[in-house]
């Protein structure tokens, strides 16, 4: 099938797609400036990105803010022409600090979610930036579409639609885990027509692009099909070249089949997708001990939870993966082999002509 640019403002991705925020350190600055100098538009994780900063065990926010002003300016020389963006957390402690320091670098557009971005357009005032909230229900992006229009005076430059299949934390309740495809169709057009709305009153295509699950070309054709403008893939980045993730953490998505695919319970209660492992067998088993609190996401308290994702997740992304928590998504199965950035791309691109 043909299909157009994804376009947000001013901004042009020649190819419709958007490499989704992978935190911790998944994605930082070398995938996401390798995704857009292949043509689409690449995302750093905002999510504890200092954990390789000398001082990061003494002061993680210092380290933190001063890492994601490095990775934007490191992805900006590396695709000086590129789209680059993060993704921040609403549910991370120190938010407004961490959009600060992502606008103070120059980046190009903000996505968050983990939550309602309810303050995220006063917080970018004045600075040239797009914003984009992510929504997982036609009530959701209902409340955030209100809320902007009226507190604020605008609509969003790009709403993201995330889906059940997605990896990472999830934004359902357990039991919405089983939507199904038809199910969840119907929500992204509702959702399309709900922010048709609202760009209609402010005179404004804002255009919306579907996550969670999508693996191929052929999918992103099918949700081009049903009116989005484009799509965020994460998980089909991981087993690449450029993907900032230890070669073991690689190696997890390569090696794993469909059984070893779970819904796992975060500290802060929200449902999670991941590959099962020792680590996820010892939470079972309430085998973990608390050794330090890196302070990390507002819900959570030390004092009652069962393991620490912020370490969990570095173990993992520095390759000791039967020591960490591998976040997927419910298609990191299909993946056999570690591609460069640039062949993957052309792959979903010739697959979405053959649409």
């Amino acid at each position: 099938m043909k299909f157009n640019s994804l376009k947000i403002g001013d901004l042009v991705a020649r190819l419709p797609i958007i490499q989704g925020g992978m935190g911790i350190g998944v994605s930082s600055s070398g995938l996401a400036s390798a995704v857009a100098n292949a043509g689409g538009i690449g995302i750093i994780s905002g999510a504890q990105i200092g954990y390789n900063e000398e001082d990061f065990e003494n002061n993680p926010l210092k380290a933190n803010l001063y890492a994601l002003k490095k990775h934007i300016k490191l992805a900006r020389e590396k695709a000086p022409s590129g789209i680059i963006g993060v993704n921040l957390m609403v549910a991370m402690n120190y938010y407004e600090e961490h959009v600060r320091a992502a606008l103070e670098a120059g980046i190009d557009i903000i996505i968050s979610g983990a939550g309602l971005p309810t303050s995220l357009p006063k917080l970018a005032e004045g600075f040239n930036v797009k914003l984009a909230p992510i929504v997982s229900s036609l009530k959701a992006a209902k409340v955030i579409l209100k809320l902007w229009d009226r507190h604020h005076k605008c609509v969003p430059d790009l709403v993201v639609i995330e889906g059940p299949k997605a990896g990472g934390h999830l934004g359902f309740a357990p039991h919405e885990l089983s939507m199904t495809p038809l199910e969840f169709d119907n929500t992204v057009v509702e959702i399309i027509e709900e922010t048709k709305l609202y760009g209609d009153k402010y005179h404004k295509n804002i255009p919306v692009v579907v996550a969670g699950g999508i693996f191929d070309g052929y999918d992103i054709g099918r949700y081009l099909k049903l009116g989005a403008d484009g799509v965020q893939m994460a998980t089909r980045f991981v087993a690449t070249e450029e993907c900032d993730a230890h070669i073991n953490f690689k190696k997890a998505y390569i090696d794993c089949v469909l059984e070893d695919i779970d819904i796992i319970k975060s500290p802060v209660g929200m449902p999670g997708r991941a590959i099962k492992n020792s680590f996820i067998k010892s939470i079972a088993e309430n085998t973990q001990n608390i050794e330090k609190c890196y302070n990390c996401l507002t819900p959570c308290n030390p004092k009652n939870t069962p393991y620490c994702i912020t370490k969990a997740l570095i173990n993992a992304v520095r390759g000791k993966v039967d020591e960490g928590l591998i976040f997927c998504g419910e298609n990191a199965h299909k993946i056999d082999k570690i591609l460069p950035v640039s062949e993957l791309m052309a792959q979903l691109e010739k697959e979405l002509l053959l649409c």
